[in-house]
């Protein structure tokens, strides 16, 4: 008989960024839902994010900055990042160099933007190099990775004119000048409309992923019972080598979506005739890789 684990003991518990949260730079008042939370922690900081503000807290819990709206981080580096927070943001930690990212999109205007600021110090309340990444079509439910050669991001786009689906879109940031503060491209896959809430493999631990390793990219199958994984590798020398390889079906346990296999808004509550949504329709964020040597 293999013996349950044990769960860690909660050591810490604090106020984060929600309605009527207070820290150096006031008060917070929730300006959107879903919330979105998110967030990620470094040696010193924990950094979250909601829709759409963000704080800095010290390991101890205490409110170093913030809460400040998303798009202070872009503050003189005008066009759309600039001037709109549209939130839907996440915040990662770059353990490899000691960096943080934080993004959100911009869609309330066109040109459609991803907006990433990756820190220039291990300190997140310090300076930011800031980026604008353009789409082709609105770009709903953004994640991203860390992975040595890239930070690669994941959307679901949705046409402007029509607001039809136009399918699950994978992209491939140049990690490697962002951290330096000089200009950097984009690579990016659309992987049709059969696909949608893909996911980026994102990286734990300290031991990096074999060298040449692709980014590993996941999402439901395109029926149930299925997962679907493609490989993403990346030539920033020679963008033409660049590949984006799959889908590769991986079978399950058979399983059925909530709603009806549906996904969607069908959870009840004491009380209301309100219901919840599952989110029962995706992987959930993040799609955490470690490298434990031996596999």
């Amino acid at each position: 008989m293999i013996a349950q684990p044990l769960a860690p003991a909660l050591t810490l518990n604090f106020d984060g960024v929600g309605n009527g949260f207070s820290g150096p730079a006031g008060t917070f008042t929730v300006a959107g839902s879903p919330p979105d939370t998110n967030g990620s922690v470094g040696p010193n900081h924990y950094v979250q994010i909601v829709n759409t503000d963000f704080a800095v807290f010290d390991k101890s819990g205490a409110a170093l900055f913030g809460p400040v709206p998303i798009n202070t981080l872009w503050s003189g580096f005008g066009g759309d990042c600039e001037t709109n927070n549209d939130g839907d943001p996440v915040v990662e930690y770059d353990k490899l160099a000691d960096r943080w990212v934080i993004a959100q999109p911009s869609f309330s205007t066109t040109p459609y933007l991803e907006c990433v600021a990756v820190s220039t110090t291990a300190d997140p309340t310090g300076s930011y190099n800031r980026y604008s990444f353009n789409n082709t079509d609105f770009p709903d439910y953004p994640k991203i990775g860390v992975w040595p050669d890239a930070y690669y991001a994941t959307f679901n786009f949705f046409t402007s004119a029509s607001g039809n689906f136009s399918g699950g879109e994978v992209c491939a940031y140049d990690r490697a000048s962002m951290l330096a503060g000089q200009a950097a491209t984009q690579q990016c896959f659309n992987v049709g409309t059969s696909f949608g809430g893909l996911l980026p493999a994102d990286l734990d631990g300290g031991r990096q992923p074999p060298a040449g390793s692709p980014n590993y990219v996941v999402s439901l199958g395109a029926v149930d019972g299925q997962l679907a994984f493609w490989q993403f590798h990346v030539d920033w020398t020679t963008p033409a080598n660049t590949t984006l390889t799959g889908p590769t079906t991986l079978t399950t346990a058979a399983f059925t979506l909530p709603c009806n296999d549906t996904g969607g808004t069908c959870v009840a509550q004491s009380g209301t005739t309100q219901r919840l949504d599952t989110l029962g329709d995706r992987l959930m964020y993040r799609l955490a890789y470690r490298n434990f040597s031996d596999h």
